[in-house]
């Protein structure tokens, strides 16, 4: 997907001239440039990111609102891409997607990038709201999309809150990841935590699903 395709659609139609995708990696790669040297999302002023990316400034307007939209571009931009599910059970699914969140997390602890701005977007009610709108969210819904597959499918029980559950799944990468980044990210974590939790709540009288 194009930086330009990434836009949420109350962004409404394009401004000026068409969207060139290099110019716009131009404008994100100068953004990159500056919070790798250290300067504050306060001090992140538009004219400062066009000198640094070689582009006038009415040329990130017409593709930014502000530097809070551009922010959340250069966040999403900073993280591994998402890889298909493999679609070949529950368990599958949910292992590949916490897998992500393993790699995100080694590569977010090599990055001083990531480090800048998850400090500063922290500060920054707006650009939480439009990063968790933006990439939160859509990673949540297909979670929830993969487990309510397993519920249908009887991979788990029918009475689990899958709300909850997909937390319980989640919960302990985030942990390790990104609230404790000194802790151990092995390789077979993803599938250690989807195995311990679905030990307790397939239906009763139903095989394990056994990896390949």
């Amino acid at each position: 997907m194009s930086l330009a395709e990434r836009h949420t659609p109350h962004d409404g139609p394009p401004r000026g001239r068409p969207r060139s995708e290099a110019v716009e990696r131009a404008i994100i790669e100068g953004v990159m440039r500056l919070l790798e040297d250290g300067v504050p999302l306060a001090e992140l002023s538009i004219e400062r990111v066009a000198r640094t990316a070689g582009v006038g400034k009415a040329t990130i307007y017409r593709r930014w609102s502000g530097k809070e939209e551009l922010f959340v571009d250069v966040v999403r931009a900073a993280e591994p891409a998402a890889l298909p599910l493999p679609g070949t059970s529950m368990r599958d699914d949910i292992v590949a997607l916490l897998e992500q969140a393993r790699q995100r997390g080694l590569a977010n602890r090599s990055s001083a990038i990531w480090h800048s701005v998850h400090a500063q977007m922290k500060s920054s009610p707006k650009v939480w709201a439009a990063y968790h709108a933006t990439v939160v969210a859509p990673r949540r819904r297909l979670g929830m999309e993969v487990l309510r597959r397993g519920r249908d499918n009887g991979e788990l029980r029918t009475d689990v809150d899958l709300e909850l559950l997909y937390d319980l799944f989640v919960g302990p990468m985030l942990l390790r990841s990104v609230l404790h980044p000194d802790d151990d990210l092995p390789d077979d974590l993803a599938a250690q935590i989807v195995d311990t939790l679905l030990e307790g709540l397939r239906p009763v009288g139903s095989e394990p699903h056994r990896p390949r």
